[in-house]
């Protein structure tokens, strides 16, 4: 059942959600670790400490499609694939902090009925269930990606004005489910959507096979592992063609092995695709995911910003899909909650880098022209999306997938003209140079 959040731009956290939500921290969240999310368009979060970066990433790139792309499609996270094979890697930089103390189950439970209610839709996950594990990373990650997609649906309804969102939930039948928050027609966008998913069930001896190829030693019971995935998704297409396309993945996949011994890893990534070059914008967009990795080590950002130049790229056309940004997946040192650090402050990148850039933009005049090629390009993102992307392509041929939120990242509108080329020495043809050959945005 789609349920429309209409005014979405009333306040922090929509102040009549049985006002929970009238204070500042309502936007503020205390995590488990005990640390404040920032509301949308401030500077990035506190610095974490002991997060850096290791050696080369194991297993180079490789062609073919892994296992956890596939699950990225199940899960209905079509925007980014769980499964590119290259590995992401950190090492420690220095001992890690001691964990907070715990606090008593009432406060607990006061502390996650106010942070639910700032959701969109309450978890996925029995809230039982959630505070019967709160140090456990499902729940920290559900609660991330939950907190993520309200945050960011605040913020668009807010510059969108009379946004009216449509919140989808979801369930698997074979364990789990989601929820989609899409806008569609408003002012400022033409469409946007922001989905989390949160699934779990059994993997298969196939699925095992391929994660092996991969690198990773697994123990199955009867040919069969168990499996947690969750994440949030997200590609926001607004109506002008100066005010640049946004796409955003976070996620977590966990497996339990015959003797109990889990592996898990985290991936994501966050990128831009202008229809239009303004260096300001990418300066700005890059630097601000740039700050949110070297909280975290400085060799992060250089590293995941070519693994994103590398990834986007539409092979027939000799092009990437935009400017870049960050992408890593298979991040699974130095400790759960260091790399764990690392995605929330990505996740809370997000708003600070974007939501600038389409309220400069949002407004500027634009001429049939720019509009067209805007169409144009539109049509590219299609392309990679439904030709390249892992998660897309395995998603939609793997059973109990969940079709309509795998396609939420596609535009409402797009054009395909036959051997189009724009003119040399145009705006168009400036544009096409940098998604030819990408830029170092930050030095």
């Amino acid at each position: 059942m789609a349920v429309h959040m209409g005014r979405l731009s009333a306040g922090p956290c929509w102040r009549a959600a049985r006002g929970c939500c009238r204070e500042l921290r309502a936007w503020a969240p205390r995590s488990a670790a005990g640390r404040l999310c920032r509301p949308p368009g401030t500077a990035g979060p506190e610095q974490s400490r002991g997060l850096g970066h290791g050696p080369k990433a194991r297993g180079g790139p490789r062609l073919r499609t892994g296992l956890a792309a596939g699950l990225a499609g199940l899960a209905g996270l079509a925007a980014a694939a769980f499964g590119h094979v290259e590995r992401a890697e950190m090492v420690r930089k220095s001992s890690g902090a001691q964990s907070p103390s715990p606090g008593k189950p009432e406060e607990e439970d006061d502390e996650l009925a106010r942070r639910c209610s700032c959701f969109m839709a309450l978890p996925v996950t029995d809230l039982r269930e959630l505070r019967g594990r709160p140090g456990d990373m499902k729940t920290k990650m559900e609660l991330l990606i939950l907190e993520t997609q309200a945050q960011v649906c605040q913020a668009l309804a807010q510059v969108d004005g009379g946004a009216r969102f449509s919140v989808d939930r979801w369930e698997r039948k074979e364990g789990g489910g989601g929820i989609s928050c899409v806008l569609q027609d408003g002012r400022v966008f033409e469409k946007a959507g922001v989905s989390i998913s949160v699934v779990h069930g059994n993997l298969s001896e196939e699925a095992a096979k391929q994660m092996r190829s991969r690198g990773k030693i697994l123990k199955t019971k009867d040919g069969k592992l168990p499996f947690s995935a969750m994440g949030v998704s997200s590609v926001i297409h607004p109506k002008n063609p100066h005010a640049p396309t946004i796409h955003f993945n976070y996620r977590y996949f966990e497996v339990e092995e015959a003797d109990g011994n889990k592996q898990w890893w985290f991936g994501g990534g966050c990128d831009l695709t202008p229809t239009y070059l303004n260096q300001e914008d990418a300066v700005h967009f890059h630097r601000t995911l740039k700050e949110a990795c070297d909280q975290h080590g400085p060799d992060l950002y250089p590293k995941f910003k070519k693994w994103c130049d590398d990834y986007f790229f539409i092979a027939h056309r000799g092009e990437r899909r935009g400017i870049g940004g960050i992408f890593f997946d298979d991040l699974d040192s130095p400790s759960k909650e260091e790399v764990f650090r690392f995605v929330q402050s990505c996740a809370q990148a997000v708003i600070p880098s974007y939501i600038p850039l389409v309220k400069k933009h949002c407004d500027d005049s634009f001429t049939p022209q720019e509009k067209l090629w805007q169409q144009l390009r539109r049509g590219r993102y299609v392309e990679f999306n439904l030709l390249y992307d892992r998660g897309t392509k395995f998603g939609l041929f793997t059973p109990g997938s969940r079709i309509e939120s795998i396609l939420m990242s596609l535009p409402l509108t797009a054009r395909w003209e036959y051997m189009h080329s724009p003119s040399e020495n145009s705006k168009e043809a400036e544009i096409l140079e940098v998604l030819r050959h990408p830029r170092d945005w930050v030095h």
